[in-house]
This record gives C-alpha cells, structure tokens and sequence, in this order.
C-alpha cells in the first residue's frame, strides 16, 4: 500500500499526488528494465588449447587455435585471443570472422569486443559481407545494439557494378542503408558520382544526395545538392541549385527528373536552357526534354533569349518547342500562340514562330507583325534572314504593308502583294515592292507647311529609308501618280484596303513581350 500524507487541514487525509505516483511507477519500470538489459557474458565455445597464468592477470585467459566465441546469437572465430572472463571483453588475433547473421559476416585481422556494450572494434584488412554488398576499411567499429559501422580513415563499399568509397561511413545494416561524408565517390560502368555527403541503399542500390554533387555521364554532367539516383532503373531527381549539361547545353531548375535509359528529362519551375553555341536561353515553369528525339518543351511564363554582344532579342510565347540534331546542337525553335519579342532596333509579334539555326531564318506566320523605327510592317507571312546575330534581309508574303505615322490618325502606306526587305546594323534601309505597288504619302514643305498627299501605283517600285523614315520612292513600270490637296480627299480615300495599325501592340521594352 502507498504511504498517506497529511493535508494542509486539519482532520484531512490525501492520497499521494498522480505526478509522483507516475514517478514512482517509472522508477520501478526503470529497474527492471536496466536488470532486463544487463549483458550476457562471452561464451567460450572451443580452442585448441588454453592458457592460464596468474602474471597475465586473474580473469585472463589466452586461447590458441580454431577458437570460437559465442555471445547473444553472434559467433566469433579466430586464430588465438585474450579472453577476459571478469570484464567481459575479447581481444582477437588472425583470421577473424563474426558471424552476426545469416545474412552478414564481418572479418578482419585484430578485433577488441566488448561484451557489455556489444562493440567490436576491428583492425587489419576489415570486411563487412552482406548478400547485397561488401564493405572494405582498415578500421571498423561495429555496435550490434544500433545494428551501426562505422569507419573514419577511408573505407569503400562493392555493390553489384557500384564501387562507393569515402573518408567517412556509417552503415546501418538492418535498413541496408550506408551514410558516407568526406569526398564520396560512387563509380558505376556508365557514370561517376561525386559527392560531399551520399546515403546509399545496398538493397534497392540507390544513392541519396545530402550535399554538392556531381553526376559525369558519357553524355552529360548532372548537378544537384539534394535528390536521388536509382542505380538500377537509371531513373533519378535532382532539388537545390540542380541542372544537366550535355555539350554545350545546360539545363536547370528548381528540380529535375531525369530517365537516363529513355532519355527523357523533365524539369519544374525556373527552368533555364542555355546553349551557349548558338547563344540561346530559353526560360519557363515546366520543361520537357527527349534526347532520343532531339527535341524539348517548355511552357508556363516561357522565354526565349537570343543574345550577342551588341542587344539581345527577347521572344515570349503561350509554348516553346526546340529540336536538335544529332549532335545535340539547336536545329530548330518553335514559338506557338501569342508570340511577341522585342530587340531595340526590331519588334514584332505573330500567333507562331520558326527559328532555323542552320540557315539562321526567322519565318513568322499567322498575322504576323513587325517594327522597325516608325515603320510598321504588316503581312500574310514573313521570313527574316539573320547574319551574324543581326537581321540582313526579310521577305513578305501576300497583301504586305508599310504603315508610318505622318501626323495624328493619318498614315503613310506602302502595299504590295509581296515585299523585299534589306537591313544595315539591324536599321531598315531599303524596300522592294514586287506586284501591285500602292502608296499613300502625306508632302510637306521643309518647313512642315502641308502640301498635299501623293497616291501612286505601279507594278513595282522601290523604297530607300533614312534615319529609319522614307526619304525616296522610285516606281516601277508605269506608275499612275497624283498629288491632290488635303483638304480635297474623303477620309476614307486616306486608307488602304486592308489597313491595320498596331501601334498598341507593339512591345516598346522587354517586359511588354508578356503582355498580349
């Protein structure tokens, strides 16, 4: 019966308070248990021979040849020992083996166990042998209670065609899991894994990357500071400050999943692919990346930078779709829906975009627009041929225009069925219209005094531009010309059939690429 204690009030009586009677019980649970955990003693099982001698010391016995040990379900075999019967301990000499399991077995040349604390202590050419791997070191502490190795001057791990070695290692030898640190290398036939610090599972032959590492395939070079790689299935993703090179391309994102033997990788938000050959990046949220068939995807706040010393060209759109040959070099970028970009000296937009990296073309299709200076261009289609990371000339396809701003709500135009453009230092300079040739200009004194406004048509003509605005037309075959006074003409007679001016579109820096 528990003790009573005296209330505060006279003639009360309590019984002991919850807390202490809670302390009481786990002082006694405690007891028992540390009774339950004191060690079992080292079991000799046999030797050849014993010896005894008062001088070694009056628990020591020296066991010679074919010795075995036994403690707890472990068995330990040598070629002599020093037994301390009184302490508990072992110390083992030549030709060690403990047999922990089943299914593991360490060896080595000299071994300190000790009994109460169930750790062996192993020194020489030290192996730990599992059914998945084998553990090589010159010094391995063991405690069979954690189920815990350890080593701390080198040490190396044989795992099927993985061979890891490190300055440091734990291995946790129930969950088949090893914990290496210090200049960690993992080398596979197909690639070499560098690491600051890598838990790898023996069993399902997986490395997990805790710290800076580096993947060196044939092909790429992945990097990562956190993530997973599945030796056997090549399947792997990669967190914080990750990217894959291959070449001279490099992609990187928030994360990246990679499927080596199907060659498909796949990366999520703040995506960067960068070629640094043809001087492309192209940015986005979620990245699709198949190197069997040469080609990438990248949608979500996508863009596409092509960038040279002088200015950078800076193209967005809903999706962005690359192709690649069979050197993995650029071959084609694909821009779909709502597709603007803007360079100081050139803008434009279209609902879809090509651009050829071997012949360095630009063909913009489905309405597309342009701007150069204050002109406008307008057309069916347009390919633009690029040299040495500027534009060198450009053709028009189909009810084409040339739209300037003469003065508030009226328009110089220039309209044809097919246009040919020439540029200097990215700046328009000439134009040639060829078939149907129509203009509409506004003349003026030097001055600014309005003179009148010239209607002209032709079969063909040709259009000089200066400090980016039209100085000189020169008509070809039989033009039909008349220069009437403003005041005269309808204001419907002032607009070409199939007018359109965009001038609210049009991207005037970097960030109106994303605004439609």
């Amino acid at each position: 019966m528990l003790p009573a204690f005296s209330s505060t009030h006279p003639g009360m009586r309590a019984k002991l308070p919850y807390c202490l009677l809670l302390l009481f019980v786990f002082s006694l649970c405690s007891t028992s248990s540390l009774l339950a955990q004191r060690a079992s003693r080292i079991n000799l099982v046999k030797a050849d021979s014993m010896v005894y001698s008062k001088a070694m010391g009056p628990d020591l016995r020296r066991v010679i040849g074919q010795v075995v040990f036994e403690h707890d379900g472990a068995f330990l075999y040598c070629d002599s020992a020093y037994f301390y019967e009184t302490s508990n301990n072992v110390e083992a000499f030549g030709k060690i083996r403990i047999k922990v399991s089943d299914t593991l077995d360490i060896y080595g040349d000299k071994l300190s166990y000790e009994g109460n604390t169930k750790t062996a202590n192993l020194l020489g050419k030290v192996r730990m042998v599992d059914k998945q791997s084998t553990l090589y070191t010159d010094q391995l502490i063991y405690d069979r209670n954690t189920e815990i190795a350890y080593y701390s001057n080198g040490g190396r791990i044989v795992s099927k065609d993985n061979k890891l070695t490190s300055k440091k290692g734990y291995y946790h030898t129930r969950q088949k899991e090893v914990y290496f640190k210090d200049k960690v290398v993992l080398t596979n036939p197909k690639y070499i894994i560098y690491s600051d610090t890598l838990m790898y599972n023996t069993y399902n032959r997986t490395a997990y990357f805790m710290g800076p590492s580096t993947i060196v395939g044939k092909d790429n070079t992945i990097y990562c500071e956190n993530g997973w790689y599945n030796t056997v299935t090549d399947k792997s993703q990669f967190q914080k400050n990750a990217w894959l090179k291959d070449n001279d391309r490099k992609l990187s994102g928030d994360s990246l999943y990679y499927d080596r033997i199907a060659g498909i990788g796949k990366a999520f938000h703040h995506i960067t692919l960068f070629d640094s050959v043809k001087k492309v990046i192209i940015t986005g949220n979620y990245a699709t990346l198949y190197e069997k068939e040469g080609k990438s995807l990248i949608t979500d706040n996508t863009e596409g930078i092509m960038y040279s010393d002088n200015d950078s060209l800076f193209l967005h759109a809903d999706t962005l779709y690359a192709t690649f040959d069979s050197l993995q070099n650029f071959h084609n970028l694909y821009a779909f829906h709502r597709v603007k970009f803007f360079r100081k000296d050139l803008q434009g937009m279209c609902d879809s975009l090509v651009y050829n990296f071997l012949d360095s073309t630009i063909s913009l299709r489905k309405y597309p627009v342009l701007w150069s200076g204050e002109n406008q261009i307008n057309s069916d289609s347009i390919r633009i041929w690029m040299a040495h990371q500027e534009a060198d000339s450009m053709m028009l396809y189909n009810t084409t225009f040339i739209i300037s701003k003469a003065k508030p709500l009226k328009f110089n135009q220039i309209k044809g069925k097919n246009m040919t453009g020439f540029f200097r230092n990215n700046e328009l300079y000439k134009v040639k219209v060829h078939s149907n040739a129509e203009t509409i200009y506004f003349v003026d004194e030097d001055d600014g005094k309005p003179i009148g406004v010239n209607f002209a048509a032709s079969s063909e003509m040709e259009i000089l531009l200066k400090d980016k605005k039209v100085f000189r037309i020169k008509y070809i075959g039989s033009p039909q010309e008349s220069l009437k006074p403003e005041k005269d003409i309808k204001p419907m007679e002032l607009i070409l059939r199939g007018f359109d001016w965009k001038e609210v579109s049009r991207p005037k820096n970097r960030a109106d690429i994303f605004r439609w």
